[in-house]
């Protein structure tokens, strides 16, 4: 961990960093080197993120806190399900085997370039077209692929290489990529510098929309030019509540994952937990019960219902709290990646964004592979095709602030499915609750409870992990070593004396840029 007094970026890549630092250099803001972090991501974290994937910003500027939601939608109209390309690939992760379901059936309407281009121009000062040079750069002269992203190529293999295009960027010899092999996108840049020229309109309303429509129409995908030409960003009022003495904010519904940290938080606040120390046994104990106690109120009766504000309010309320927290003790892989960008004006941006795991389908001569959003099973609990037409899907994504006062002390966000709230949770409270420094409370073992299952990371040596401490779970699963699968959160902090650290998380191969 380094510090900084002009501006500090942690994300998922080194390049992906440097692509935001350098917009600071040139004398943009937090959110023009969000924006181009975001699209050098595109390059440099491939797997994880597309101009065709969906996300979330939070931004706070000295006059307000603003989130803009550039997730996905669910298409207006649906089609009978025998006429849908949709099907699943196995991914086998070492630990766990998981299907993941792929085919142009499981695109939603994509968000992300829409998004990027209407937070940059609503809060940036930098031309687009400068904004787009460094990810043009990359895709151009190649980006060496690094040991987590070689990972993930492997563990994606499957629906990267199902598009002939696609395979000629992650496998042009045959061969899928590996670790020092250089990976260019010719076609990417193209359509980059494309987009930077003509305007990002073209993606929803001109030749790239009839291109992707015509492929969904004819080969069994549902979205139509109307999906496209109708999809807009939302900015919506950032959900907020007291933490400490601190405020946190996170993203509101119809996302659901702020909400559980919140409700995750508020419950923890019913623990002095300066009386006990961080990885004891009493310390993994309240954090699988507060786990458990959350998962558990989210089904009883708001599971379908978190994306209204108001319900959402009534989850969080305190006389609904006290019933879960009377029973506290009192002594798999997401595709997703996350940027917090810290600026010496005092503006933050935490940006978390997603492909799912990519549909197998990139628009013919862009070099972007197109979402599944569709066909994740964590977004659509109750069976695919049963989703409501023409709605935003409720995600997981939670990226997140704490204020001291109206400046922001943290920045932070994850990837990693439904083990984002959880990693967020962690880190938060090791650094407020336990004052450990942020690469401490970043890299410090976790846990993740959920269906009856405790995931334990190694580090914790004085916890022996039976079913006699963990009653109520079905099995304890102790993880060889750190992994992804635990998320990965890149944060940002402002020190008292107003320098910034910032620290990427090494389980996925996070890495931060300081100016």
């Amino acid at each position: 961990m380094s510090t900084a007094t002009q501006g500090a970026i942690a994300a998922g890549h080194a390049c992906t960093a440097a692509a935001g630092l350098e917009m600071l250099r040139l004398g943009g803001n937090a959110f023009d080197a969000a924006a181009a972090a975001v699209l050098a991501a595109c390059v440099a974290e491939p797997g994880l993120t597309s101009l065709a994937g969906g996300g979330f910003l939070l931004a706070h500027t000295p006059q307000r806190n603003v989130l803009f939601d550039f997730f996905t939608q669910t298409p207006r109209r649906k089609r009978p399900i025998d006429q849908v390309d949709f099907f699943p690939v196995t991914v086998n992760f070492g630990k766990a085997v998981q299907d993941f379901h792929i085919g142009l059936g499981a695109i939603a309407v994509p968000g992300t370039i829409g998004g990027i281009y209407h937070v940059q121009q609503t809060l940036g000062r930098l031309p687009f077209s400068v904004v787009t040079e460094p990810a043009i750069h990359y895709a151009k002269t190649g980006v060496e692929v690094n040991a987590f992203q070689a990972y993930c190529f492997q563990l994606l293999e499957p629906i990267l290489l199902r598009d002939p295009a696609m395979r000629q960027v992650y496998a042009p010899t045959g061969v899928l990529a590996q670790q020092g092999d250089r990976l260019t996108m010719p076609d990417f840049a193209r359509t980059l510098e494309h987009l930077a020229q003509v305007g990002v309109e073209d993606f929803y309303r001109g030749e790239l929309a009839h291109q992707l429509i015509a492929d969904c129409q004819e080969r069994g995908g549902y979205l139509t030019l109307e999906d496209l030409d109708q999809y807009r960003v939302i900015e919506r009022q950032p959900l907020a509540m007291q933490y400490r003495g601190k405020t946190f904010i996170t993203n509101p519904p119809p996302s659901s994952g702020g909400a559980l940290i919140g409700f995750s938080l508020a419950l923890l606040n019913h623990v002095e937990l300066s009386q006990m120390t961080a990885g004891s046994p009493d310390h993994v104990r309240l954090l699988a019960a507060v786990m458990r106690l959350t998962n558990q109120a989210r089904k009883d009766g708001y599971d379908r219902r978190l994306y209204d504000p108001d319900v959402a309010q009534q989850f969080l309320a305190p006389a609904h709290l006290a019933a879960y927290a009377e029973h506290l003790p009192v002594n798999k892989w997401g595709s997703t990646t996350h940027i917090s960008v810290v600026d010496r004006e005092g503006n933050a941006a935490s940006v978390t964004s997603s492909n799912g795991e990519g549909c197998g389908y990139a628009i013919p001569g862009t070099g972007v592979m197109v979402n599944n959003m569709l066909g994740e099973a964590d977004l659509h609990p109750h069976g695919f095709h049963s989703w409501t037409e023409d709605v935003r899907i409720s995600s997981m994504m939670a990226p997140t602030m704490i204020l001291e006062g109206d400046r922001p002390s943290m920045v932070l966000g994850s990837g990693g499915s439904n083990r984002i709230r959880t990693a967020i949770l962690q880190v938060i409270s090791n650094h407020l609750d336990f004052g450990m420094d942020l690469e401490t409370a970043v890299h410090h073992p976790r846990i993740h409870w959920e269906d009856g299952m405790m995931n334990i990371e190694p580090g914790f040596p004085s916890l022996d992990c039976d079913r006699q401490q963990f009653p109520f779970d079905q099995g304890v699963l102790q993880w060889e070593q750190q992994n992804m699968f635990f998320g990965g959160v890149h944060a940002v902090i402002r020190q008292p004396d107003g320098t910034l650290d910032g620290v990427g998380d090494r389980r996925r191969g996070g890495s931060v840029s300081l100016g």
